[in-house]
């Protein structure tokens, strides 16, 4: 059964029917659910650059399974590219804008399902936001992931380019060095090779049901991934008429299966972000609570970069993420109950995955051998972050740092003092205004925090911003500080050289003030004015709400 569609809507009146004729409907087409390919192709970066000959893939199963596709395009923003500069104010905007794109096209022009295809980091949250807006039946296809730089026998991911910047300022390595990396770092088409954001989200949405089994683990370039999208167009025509939409997936369950699986192979903090947003949209009660109660009883059991040894195409290799969800399921940790957009059951679909581990795989440990007994996205409070704060504790040999404040208004301040030297062990490093409202935009951290890691100082300092980080940045770092600093949050009233606590074991992130004191500092501080007063950022400030909430533009 169809919605009130494009084929109940109208298309049979002479001036529709006329309309579509021009691009291609006969006679009998007319009765043939219409599905909307957003297609977020460019070449602007290499996580969308083999985009469009998936599209051209599904668009042609889409039709030969006997409905009409029609493609539209839809934006990106490069992380890797505009990380460090102003342009990363924009990246996180990009991802209401790619979900009011798609959402506006498929109304638009009254589709009766949707099919997006979407590589870089906001590519997937932004096609998850506008299907839980639409709510038609729905199927996500990942661009796939890049395969890894090799330089003398060691992977390399874009990660590797930034932290090569603070080793080449250490002294660490030479120019020469430092060019063979960046040569090496990123060697085709994919998006980010560790399990860094874009790896991550396509990740929870496979989790979730809204795209097929494996395909968030399949490189770019490889054959199996241009099959995937055509599987996909035929899997969305039969969810079109069995009526399965978006939000029979997208339930509490289904969002803490997400959450686990995302600790377990230690997901980027972005994810924290996202599937709040997400939650929000589809109306379900998600609470950044649910991340820390999650991560209690889940473990780390993915050896991946950035903070591991392997890349996602060797989790692939190993299983994927059929193989983590079945020793999540078996071990109590995941709703097999849940639905896909296949019709099926997340236990049915997992049935003939194997229990046991292949001896010939080092990705993947049992649950009884984790890296680590509980996750790694912690969830911490305190007088810095009453509303709560993300930090990534993997691979942290310092979870608890007391030290004196180095305060910078801005990443790039930031920057220039970590790589001058003027950053030493023990200090904390806060990064303020660079909130949702502050940036505005929320830009990633991992300029600083790759300086600092090739400084040799990752184990030494922490950082903590109101922005975010990057899911290649690992260390002592916390992120998503609520509320920012822009809205008067405490961060805003720190001083250089007050005592601030960084305490990973009691989830605390305080400065180490007396109330009195900071009520005191509250009464003087004046909101800085805003640099963006028009245009696409000038209209996110009004309307975007706290990271705690997934900094979304559409919730009033």
């Amino acid at each position: 059964m169809l919605r009130s569609s494009a084929i109940t809507q109208g298309i049979q009146r002479s001036p529709n029917r006329a309309m579509l004729r021009a691009v291609g409907f006969k006679d009998n087409d007319f009765n043939k659910p219409i599905i909307g390919i957003a297609n977020g192709f460019s070449t602007i970066t290499p996580c969308n650059l083999g985009l469009n000959d998936l599209a051209l893939r599904a668009e042609e199963a889409a039709r030969n399974a006997g409905a009409m596709p029609q493609m539209f395009g839809t934006i990106t923003v490069s992380d890797g590219i505009s990380m460090g500069t102003e342009g990363m104010k924009y990246s996180l905007v990009s991802r209401e804008v790619i979900a009011d794109a798609i959402e506006t096209a498929c109304n638009g022009q009254s589709m009766d399902g949707v099919l997006a295809i979407g590589g870089c980091d906001k590519n997937m949250p932004g096609a998850m936001l506008s299907m839980a807006r639409l709510n038609i039946p729905a199927i996500f296809v990942y661009g796939g992931t890049i395969k890894p730089g090799k330089l003398n026998d060691s992977d390399l991911t874009v990660v590797s380019a930034f932290e090569a910047v603070g080793q080449y300022a250490n002294g660490k390595i030479n120019q020469e060095e430092l060019t063979a990396v960046e040569k090496n770092a990123c060697p085709g088409a994919g998006s980010c090779g560790g399990m860094f954001t874009a790896n991550t989200m396509s990740a929870a949405i496979e989790v979730m049901g809204l795209s097929l089994p494996y395909s968030s683990t399949m490189a770019a370039e490889d054959k199996e991934k241009s099959e995937n999208a055509a599987k996909s167009a035929r899997v969305l025509v039969e969810a079109i008429k069995a009526d399965i939409r978006p939000l029979d997936l997208l339930t509490k369950e289904s969002f803490e299966n997400a959450i686990s699986v995302i600790m377990a192979i230690g997901g980027s903090t972005n994810a924290v972000l996202h599937l709040l947003a997400i939650a929000k949209t589809a109306g379900v009660d998600l609470e950044i609570e649910d991340f820390e109660r999650i991560r209690q009883k889940v473990p780390v059991i993915c050896d991946l970069k950035p903070s591991g040894q392997y890349v996602t195409v060797d989790l692939h290799n190993a299983g994927g993420i059929p193989q983590v969800m079945k020793l999540l399921l078996e071990g109590g940790l995941l709703h097999g109950s849940c639905k896909t957009i296949e019709g099926k059951t997340l236990a049915e679909t997992l049935k003939d995955i194997p229990s046991s581990l292949p001896s010939s795989q080092k990705v993947i440990r049992s649950l009884s051998n984790p890296l680590y007994q509980k996750g790694h996205l912690a969830i911490l409070k305190g007088n810095l972050a009453t509303e709560g704060s993300v930090a990534k504790i993997s691979g942290v040999k310092t979870p608890v740092l007391t030290g004196p404040a180095k305060v910078f208004e801005s990443e790039e301040t930031c920057l220039e003092a970590i790589l001058e030297g003027r950053i030493t062990a023990g200090d904390v490093i806060v990064i303020r205004y660079e909130g949702p409202i502050g940036g505005p935009g929320m830009r990633e951290m991992l300029a600083p925090t790759s300086a600092i890691v090739g400084k040799g100082l990752g184990d030494k300092v922490a950082l903590i911003t109101d922005g975010r980080f990057s899911g290649g940045t690992y260390g002592l770092v916390v992120g998503h500080v609520a509320p920012e600093a822009a809205v008067g949050g405490a961060l805003a009233l720190v001083k250089e050289g007050d005592s601030i606590t960084v305490d990973a074991s009691r989830l605390l992130i305080q400065v180490n003030l007396e109330e009195k004191e900071l009520e005191r500092r509250r009464a003087l501080w004046e909101r800085p004015k805003q640099a963006y007063t028009s245009g696409v950022l000038g209209k996110y400030v009004r309307l975007v709400n706290s990271s705690s909430k997934g900094a979304t533009t559409d919730q009033f």
